[in-house]
């Protein structure tokens, strides 16, 4: 028998594989040979681990060191160093900007030790190809927990009284959701995942389905002997293969071990698993939208009710929730209702996952209990704001959400106060800005995004979004109007009073929040016709001041030749030919280049 005496543990999530995590692996493999290791030293590929920024990752067991950014021309060094000589490779440990001290294990990491990971609690440390990976954690109790101790009125009865609600945007009990298709008359019923995940900037699904997917099958199995049904199906979207890979690895090792199929741990009970692809049309993320693909039709809304608990998949009973709403399933059977219940606050129970994206030192996946403050995810977690620029905002929702400014930041985040402050949860995604965002550019952006996406099934949504981007983009052109501001507003309200489904209904929120928040930018673009951030490349002009020491460095960077004057003299720019591309600016080293 072989005595394995060390793991490396190599991040094979989507965002490490794209820094070259793959390539790393393959030169471990090629290092172990040549040193004579490869049978003492097993290699891992793991899910996504969540500090993306510091990909590729990698984890030496048993000492647990933390090596980040390594690329494959590392490996020699760390397998001649850490494998062979016992040292660690300090130049690849990661090092805290405050203090600059390499730290050996992710635990003494601020991005770690401020969360509190229950849905990622395998994403990064089990290889996600092996069900016997996923058990060793503690997988599956909780479904032979339902199966052999409790009736399933009493595992509906467990999830209402966890607090848990739906991690996909809307926030509704899930409890109470399974409760109703639970009654709901039938004896054909679904189970149905929505992994659909279209916000710009998410993916914490896709992360926990490429790192854990026993999990969602899991809590999907309990759902399904909850509430009578025993088909159930994974909607996801087609961008997303890696995460389908492995899903279906999950769903075939699930089967082989008798966890899916028929007569499941001896119990009676029936439960079996598909894959839909999706073609990544946001508006399936709505529940009606996608179950009429799944159907097979177009991905369209329609009018509720009936709700799909009563009336969906096929005209059956349905109950859906998102990935990370079935992730929590598991532990709150296993561990109690009352465990998942004392974290968070006293509306917003457990923890939730966020996307974190922007201008943030620590762009990643972190997880954090229900009632943290927005200040303490960006400046605690995220690592604060880049370059050392001033905070500006923080879009958190998605393209649904709203965008809140920095008095804000102490802010708790939960359903009810971001509701209250004119954001939401949404699913999780979180875009951080600093003092160079223009927010009616960012307003404009994300309703570029709703706009396109829309399904055109009903009015407002289809021709009210494209009225507002209309006067959007002119407002960032420089031709905006006085009674625009007027005229956005009216139209947004009408837009979420009328629309039919929860796209329509929210497609406003980014705009509405900005005009609440930052109404002052959208008053200098129209009245003065001037970004204050400097964004917005119609309403810039750089000129050059009597500073300038003719060095010629902005004249070599220009790409249009626009830039006249000879050696030590002060140059000038041609406002005639100059296309704002900034690249004069960022160039100059005496700072006499002025935008505004």
């Amino acid at each position: 028998m072989e005595h394995i005496r060390a793991h490396v543990l190599i991040c094979a999530g989507t965002g490490c594989v794209s820094s070259g995590s793959k390539k790393v692996e393959a030169a471990f493999q090629a290092e172990l040979v040549k040193k004579g290791l490869d049978k003492e030293v097993k290699i891992i590929e793991t899910g996504c681990h969540g500090f993306c920024e510091m990909g590729p990752l990698v984890i030496i067991y048993p000492e647990g060191t933390f090596y980040v950014r390594v690329q494959e021309s590392d490996v020699p060094e760390l397998v001649e160093t850490h494998l062979y000589k016992g040292r660690t490779v300090e130049r690849l440990l990661f090092k805290e900007p405050s203090s600059h001290e390499a730290i050996p294990s992710y635990n003494d990491i601020d991005f770690y030790k401020k969360q509190m990971r229950i849905v990622l609690a395998n994403c990064g440390h089990i290889n996600p190809e092996d069900v016997n990976e996923y058990i060793a954690e503690g997988g599956y109790e909780a479904l032979g927990k339902a199966l052999e101790t409790m009736k399933p009125d009493e595992v509906v009865e467990e999830v209402k009284k966890s607090g848990l609600r739906g991690r996909g945007g809307g926030g509704f009990p899930t409890g109470m959701k399974w409760g109703f298709a639970r009654s709901a008359p039938g004896t054909k019923k679904y189970v149905v995942c929505n992994a659909d995940e279209g916000d710009p900037g998410a993916f914490m699904d896709r992360s926990v389905l490429e790192g854990d997917p026993h999990r969602i099958i899991e809590g999907m199995a309990i759902c399904g002997y909850a509430i009578g049904a025993d088909e159930g199906y994974v909607y996801v979207r087609a961008e997303y293969p890696l995460a389908i890979k492995r899903l279906r690895i999950a769903i075939q090792q699930a089967e082989e071990l008798g966890l899916l199929g028929e007569n499941i741990l001896n119990s009676g009970f029936n439960f079996r698993l598909k894959i839909k692809e999706g073609a990544g049309a946001f508006v399936c993320g709505e529940e009606t939208a996608l179950l009429a693909s799944i159907e097979g039709k177009r991905g369209m809304p329609r009018p509720r009710p009936p709700f799909p608990a009563i009336s969906g998949l096929w005209g059956k009973p349905t109950n859906i929730n998102n990935v990370e709403t079935f992730a929590n399933v598991p532990q709150i059977i296993t561990r109690g209702a009352d465990w998942y219940a004392s974290i968070g606050t006293e509306k917003s129970k457990g923890t939730k996952v966020f996307a974190l994206t922007g201008r943030i030192n620590n762009t990643g996946l972190a997880e954090v209990p229900m009632g943290i403050t927005m200040r303490e995810i960006i400046y605690g977690i995220a690592g604060g704001i880049q370059g050392g620029k001033k905070f500006k905002a923080v879009q958190i929702g998605g393209p649904s959400g709203g965008c809140l400014p920095e008095h804000m930041l102490d802010l708790s985040v939960d359903y009810d106060s971001l509701i209250k402050a004119g954001a939401m949860m949404g699913s999780g995604g979180l875009v951080v800005m600093d003092e160079t965002t223009c927010m009616v550019d960012v307003a404009k952006f994300f309703l570029n995004f709703t706009q396109a996406e829309s399904c055109g099934k009903c009015t407002p949504c289809r021709e009210g979004t494209k009225r507002m981007l209309e006067i959007l983009t002119r407002i960032t052109e420089g031709q905006g109007r006085e009674e625009d501001i007027a005229l956005l507003e009216s139209l947004a309200k009408n837009i979420k009073a009328t629309a039919l489904c929860g796209l329509g209904q929210t497609a406003p929120n980014p705009v509405l929040s900005t005009l609440h928040y930052f109404r002052d930018e959208y008053e200098a673009h129209i009245k003065d016709k001037r970004c204050p951030a400097g964004a917005c490349t119609n309403l810039l002009e750089y000129s050059i001041n009597d500073t300038c020491k003719g060095c010629g460095l902005c004249k070599k960077a220009c790409p249009v030749e626009a830039i006249s004057g000879e050696k030590k003299e002060q140059h000038a720019i041609d406002q005639a030919i100059c296309i704002k591309c900034g690249a004069c600016f960022s160039k100059c080293p005496f700072k006499s280049i002025v935008k505004g």
